[in-house]
């Protein structure tokens, strides 16, 4: 038997282990922190058009950045033309990006005609920054088009930069992408690292968007000994009305879920980038509607008053369960819906009826995010449907009413009682609209 002296002595031992073994386990726990982020980390970028920041201040890159944070968005994909008021922008930018530890990389508009040597200064100017985006421990540079630049033009890219010591990932977004040709085009263009793939809407095609390219050319780049990255394209909308060959509209009645749902199931691509946080010409934003930006004559008239702010909330959805893997839990019950506010065979006075006009539905489209399962309930005027939702996320829709001026209605019933409703904020016109407007009105019931 111990005696009381002999317990006390090993009580103490075992407290001092036990106490050193904590100091251990916390030391390789803040050590793990410090460590950088594992490649195969999954990460959300959305598409920003630096043209829209002419009149930003600092604090507006820190809304913007909030708002992108708060849905679990990692970083902005800086969408720059060689206009010298954008390049300006790019220290509010950064500075306010790294007061909120978000990461931002240059994506060069190559619609425009790009001097080598200023695209080099660029990224030589940030890429240093802590907020600078890095795959596999090197800036990541993307584009927006470049298919009329030959592999020589990339190649002196690369390689004025590697002069300085910056060895980049290079991931542009060609515009024409063939799914057959992607193995030959990494054989063209040698100097891609990775690839984005832009087209995130079925292109002039009444049908859902298929994976076929999203799988062709990740499966590419480990074939041809790249290095990566895949990043996939996913956006809500489509919408443009400019004038002549820019009025255009693509089937995108759901495309916000569905696609959403390729990146989670079937594709699985290193980095998701949303477009757009903020290209209100096309219709695609989710961001609010910034009264600061000037969007010119034609722009506001199919923007102004269409808010998108409720598909944050189906991206929050997503955007977690593309990064953890499984559908995050939902606590409580809202319906995400969109509409246009016009028919697509009205008449209106000013503008162009769009290409593909025929393709949308003329419906009020409904997702619902439930804890339990409902019924949805949905009426425009005399036109009802009601769809069964169980739990988890669902879609249904009702037709336009063929009564003017109406208003959509949405509730959620549960048990023959109404859980929650909400109305919408426009009316739908069916006699008469001043401008083509294929856009869509979000809102949050």
């Amino acid at each position: 038997m111990q005696n009381a002296s002999n317990t006390a002595s090993l009580s103490c031992f075992t407290l001092v282990m036990h106490f050193a073994s904590q100091l251990v386990l916390g030391s390789q726990f803040l050590l793990f922190l410090t460590l950088p982020q594992a490649v195969d980390a999954k990460y959300v970028f959305a598409h920003f058009m630096v043209q829209n920041s002419y009149s930003y201040t600092q604090s507006d890159w820190a809304a913007d950045i909030s708002a992108a944070q708060a849905i679990g968005i990692d970083g902005f994909a800086l969408n720059t033309a060689v206009d010298s008021y954008e390049q300006t922008k790019y220290p509010d930018a950064f500075a306010a990006a790294k007061a909120a530890q978000f990461n931002l990389f240059i994506s060069f508009d190559m619609t425009y005609a790009w001097d080598t040597e200023d695209m080099v200064n660029l990224v030589k100017t940030y890429a240093s920054s802590s907020s600078y985006y890095k795959w596999k421990d090197k800036p990541l540079v993307s584009t927006f088009g470049g298919d009329q630049d030959p592999n020589d033009f990339w190649t002196s890219f690369k390689t004025s930069l590697a002069n300085q010591g910056i060895s980049v990932s290079l991931a542009p977004a060609l515009i024409s992408q063939d799914p057959d040709m992607a193995a030959q085009m990494f054989s063209t263009f040698t100097a891609f690292d990775g690839f984005f793939n832009w087209w995130s809407w079925p292109a002039d095609d009444n049908a859902n968007l298929t994976t076929d390219t999203d799988l062709a050319y990740q499966k590419a780049i480990p074939e041809t000994g790249k290095s990566g990255p895949y990043i996939m394209s996913v956006s809500p909308w489509q919408f443009k009305e400019l004038g002549g060959s820019e009025d255009w509209v693509e089937q995108c009645d759901t495309l916000w879920k569905y696609r959403w749902e390729q990146a989670i199931h079937d594709v699985k691509p290193d980095i998701v980038e949303i477009i757009s946080w903020n290209d209100y010409a096309e219709s695609h934003y989710i961001s609010d509607i910034n009264p600061v930006v000037n969007l010119g004559s034609l722009a506001p008239l199919y923007v102004d008053g269409f808010d998108h702010a409720g598909w944050r909330k189906m991206a929050k959805y997503y955007i977690s369960w593309y990064k953890n893997g499984t559908a995050p839990a939902i606590t409580e019950d809202y319906v995400v819906y969109w509409y246009r506010a016009y028919p697509k065979d009205i008449n209106c006075s000013q503008g162009g009826l769009p290409k593909n006009s025929a393709f949308p539905q003329d419906a009020v489209f409904a997702f619902s995010m439930l804890k339990a399962a409902a019924n949805i309930t949905l009426t425009v005027g005399d036109s009802t449907a009601t769809f069964h939702a169980d739990k988890g996320v669902a879609i249904g829709s009702v037709p336009f009413s063929k009564q003017d001026g109406q208003k959509p209605k949405i509730k959620i019933m549960r048990h023959g009682q109404t859980v929650k409703s909400g109305t919408g904020s426009k009316a739908i016109s069916t006699t008469s609209c001043a401008y083509y407007n294929f856009n869509v009105l979000v809102g949050v019931v």
